[in-house]
């Protein structure tokens, strides 16, 4: 229904917030992330946008700024990656407890030491419980998409919660797809005019932000705001319905691929899930019962829904896209595994690490896993539980 245009990522996430036209946009530049703030300058510096553009100093600034005017009751928006988001990691905290709709662009990418400036999601798992709404996306379509179903998620009134569209690093961001552009008046008629509920600048109701909260105060807050949170699971798939009513692409809280009588699935996020359904593809060719289920709002964790999803699996692999860090697993593995712990036929549940700091991962590589994956059922045994996907030489010895 949209127009067809040949453009990577971060370019998708220029255009969509072009057509949001959102009141203000507070940003710094950051490798994989800067071509989205310095397209939309382009935008604003050629009249098609009237968008107030702050450039600050460091990303603190950034989210900070953003806070403020949200809090004033604009609509707003920025984007960043890595080392960024993790300097506004004070600030995430804030935006989130102040209940503040926003959207941040991320362009997941790794974080330092040693220096990296490639994809993973270190920077967004990092962040995962900061409060913010979390939707990750497989290619270009899915960031235009996305972007702009995530205005109307964050300032649903039930929900009134941030939220990050995540999309990898270069993978992504740099890579250039054929997708479809929708019409300016028909991205704007969709996603409404937006109407702040509680604006700081309305002098006429008593209205604070960031106010001082004692023992007595602040964990009836904090419950308020996972209130806020919890809501967005309906919000999201409601949403993704409307989208997909209007320009026809519907989208839900997952993405199920051949799951309806799979026996062996591979669990994961982002762009390399699209190479991983070519290699289910293959394996049904040969009758292997192979399936992919593809999270894309990780935050608030759908649990019950994955639950049902793999139900009829005999085993899981999650593939995460960050080192665990001394933990019992990944973040993705062990929300996978909770949420399978009461299933009434649980699958057993191994856990792979993939792509750190850009490192690629192949067909041949998703095959191994299936293979191992099909062992496992064969035997009942797991070998390791955790385990990496690609990397050179021997760990763990």
């Amino acid at each position: 229904m949209g127009k067809k245009v040949a453009l990577d990522g971060n370019a998708a996430a220029a255009h969509a917030i072009r057509q949001i036209n959102p009141d203000v946009i507070a940003a710094f530049p950051i490798t994989p992330s800067t071509q989205i703030p310095m397209t939309v300058s382009s935008f604003i510096a050629d009249g098609l946008m009237d968008t107030e553009l702050v450039t600050v100093e460091s990303e603190h600034s950034a989210m900070s700024a953003c806070v403020g005017a949200a809090a004033a009751g604009g609509r707003v928006m920025t984007a960043t990656a890595a080392q960024g988001l993790a300097l506004m990691w004070e600030i995430l905290y804030i935006a989130s407890s102040m209940r503040l709709p926003m959207v941040t662009v991320i362009a997941a990418r790794a974080l330092n030491a040693p220096l990296n400036i490639h994809g993973d999601h270190s920077d967004v798992m990092g962040a995962r419980d900061a409060g913010w709404i979390q939707l990750f996306c497989e290619d270009a379509q899915e960031v235009y998409d996305s972007i702009i179903q995530a205005i109307k998620i964050s300032e649903n009134k039930d929900v009134l919660t941030p939220v990050m569209v995540v999309m990898d690093g270069f993978n992504t961001t740099h890579s250039v797809e054929v997708w479809e552009m929708e019409e300016d008046e028909r991205v704007k008629e969709f996603i409404g005019e937006y109407e702040p509920k509680y604006p700081l600048l309305d002098v006429s109701r008593k209205i604070t932000y960031g106010a001082w909260a004692p023992p007595s105060e602040y964990f009836e807050h904090k419950v308020n705001q996972l209130t806020g949170i919890i809501r967005a699971r309906p919000v999201v798939k409601k949403v993704g319905e409307e989208f997909g009513k209007v320009f026809g692409r519907s989208y839900d809280c997952f993405e199920l691929y051949k799951l309806d009588d799979a026996e062996y699935a591979i669990v994961m996020m982002g762009s390399a899930a699209g190479t991983a359904k070519d290699v289910v593809d293959v394996l049904r060719e040969d009758g292997v019962k192979a399936g992919l289920l593809k999270i894309r709002m990780f935050r608030p964790f759908p649990a019950e829904e994955i639950k049902e999803a793999l139900g009829n699996v005999k085993v899981v692999a999650t593939l995460d896209r960050v080192i665990p860090a001394g933990a019992y697993g990944s973040p993705l593995f062990n929300e996978v595994r909770s949420a399978l712990y009461d299933a009434p036929k649980r699958p057993m549940v191994i856990d792979y690490i993939y792509g750190l700091g850009g490192r690629d991962i192949q067909p041949k590589h998703f095959k191994e896993v299936y293979e191992n994956l099909q062992r496992i059922a064969k035997t009942g045994k797991i070998e390791k539980m955790l385990d990496f996907i690609n990397i050179r030489g021997k760990w763990g010895k």
